[in-house]
């Protein structure tokens, strides 16, 4: 298996028939390493008792805090075949990890080609779309060629002509006077326009005015004067003394 996770070196168990510190310790912080690469962690300083027991501590602690697997330490001590047992979670997590991690760069580079084959399929399409009309767009540019040298013949002829200098003079006089004539017209309708609006606002006023004066007559109508009772008595008065009078 640890030829599977990429150890360097051939291992078996019969390398930890007997004690083999420097080979645990070798193999312990190359799995260290691989879960964190960072780590200041060295097999070669295991020459006395302490430091091979600082190290074990230091090796548990770490993968402890990268990989939540909680070693024996007295187990790596001892560098035989307990040994091995012990690290065989770390050795199988490395091994489960690298799987995946194959996994996932076989269905990265599947994606990557798949993307590639759309993008140069895409890329075929335009260029068979763009093959159906390039005869049309070759057609069109052909005529517009020969459309353009007849008109290139046509403006030789024109700047080659000797024009007289009077009727130039002429010409130019009566495009002045066309050009006058056609602003004092446009003036003219702006003129109009500009009394439609003065006359549009005089009858608008207007008929404001009238509305408002037939309000008035309306209220005027409905309006009796104070006086208006004793009037309408003196006049009833004035009318039977007129009729007496018709029969004296």
């Amino acid at each position: 298996m640890t030829r599977a996770i990429g150890y360097p070196r051939i291992l078996s168990l019969e390398n930890f028939r007997t004690p083999n510190f420097k080979l645990v310790a070798e193999l312990l912080e190359w799995i260290v390493r691989r879960f964190d690469p960072s780590a200041a962690i060295s097999a070669e300083q295991t020459a006395t008792e302490q430091e091979r027991v600082l190290f074990i501590k230091q090796a548990v602690l770490l993968l402890l805090q990268n990989t939540r697997l909680k070693l024996n330490p007295r187990k790596l001590y001892q560098a035989d075949g307990y040994a091995v047992q012990e690290l065989l979670p770390a050795v199988k997590l490395l091994y489960e990890a690298g799987k995946r991690t194959h996994a996932e760069d076989l269905h990265t580079h599947w994606n990557a080609v798949k993307s590639r084959l759309n993008a140069k399929m895409q890329e075929i399409r335009i260029a068979r779309q763009l093959s159906t009309q390039l005869p049309q767009t070759g057609a069109a540019l052909h005529e517009l060629l020969l459309e353009g040298e007849n008109l290139q013949q046509q403006r030789n002829r024109a700047t080659s002509r000797t024009i007289p200098l009077a009727e130039a003079e002429k010409t130019v006089q009566n495009s002045i006077e066309a050009i006058v004539a056609d602003t004092e017209v446009q003036n003219k309708l702006s003129n109009v326009s500009s009394d439609e609006v003065a006359l549009d606002e005089k009858i608008e006023r207007k008929a404001r005015e009238y509305e408002q004066m037939q309000k008035r007559y309306v209220k005027l109508q409905s309006f009796r004067p104070q006086y208006m009772d004793e009037y309408e008595r003196l006049e009833s008065k004035l009318k039977e003394l007129y009729e007496l009078l018709q029969y004296r």
